[in-house]
């Protein structure tokens, strides 16, 4: 049973949900298909990448120049850029593209019927951005879901994970190079934001794949 239908990352039921006709259709295109918006369409999923395609997925890449990224001098090394697996998270979510910006259009949906806005997860107020309408009084508040592209205040994204090292103290030892048995993943032995956000468990708060208690000291010592 696919756990994303009806929940927060179902595009295709918002308007059902919120009692409300402004969203499918007019802020973004509802492609009639909740997988679609990060996942190929299967017709397409042996297609040959296209300029701009986050490599295996849907989604259209976005500017990695723009993002301003967690820094320490206690880092051996920074990366210049998310990558492709945070990226993924970050094209809906940093407020740059617009949430339906998908590479392939399901095979099924009739393009002659778009009248999209195609609006961004942005907490901004123009007609380009949620925010418009998501603002704490007209609808809810978007600001905790728009992260926009300066992630210096949120926790360190691909990178490598101190952990496999094990002369470098105040981290726990991973599992398997795939991470944790209590679900926090390692992607090629990094921390991305899927380490600790699962969108296929719509059931945990925040999506967490830990509880909120634990999910710190599943890395952290102390």
């Amino acid at each position: 049973m696919n756990r994303i239908l009806g929940s927060k990352h179902d595009l295709t039921t918002l308007n059902q949900r919120a009692g409300a006709a402004a969203m499918e259709g007019v802020a973004y295109s509802d492609f009639e298909n909740a997988c679609v918006y990060c996942h190929l369409p299967p017709e397409k999923e042996l297609a040959a990448p296209v300029p701009g395609q986050i490599a295996g997925w849907n989604r259209v890449r976005p500017d990695t120049t723009k993002y301003e990224l967690y820094s320490s001098r206690n880092f051996d090394s920074t990366p210049s850029r998310p990558n492709d697996i945070s990226l993924l998270c970050l094209s809906c979510h940093d407020g740059t593209l617009a949430v339906d910006r998908v590479i392939h259009k399901p095979q099924s949906w009739q393009s002659g019927i778009d009248m999209s806005l195609h609006m961004r997860l942005s907490d901004a107020d123009n007609l380009q951005s949620c925010g418009k309408c998501h603002d704490g009084a007209v609808a809810h508040n978007i600001k905790m879901k728009a992260i926009g592209t300066d992630l210096r205040n949120d926790h360190p994204i691909s990178i490598r994970y101190a952990g496999l090292d094990l002369s470098i103290k105040g981290f726990r030892a991973a599992d398997s190079p795939q991470g944790f048995k209590n679900g926090v993943k390692l992607f090629d032995g990094n921390i991305e934001c899927a380490t600790c956000h699962d969108i296929h468990n719509p059931d945990s708060p925040m999506m967490l794949r830990t509880e909120g208690e634990t999910l710190c000291i599943t890395c952290h010592t102390n």
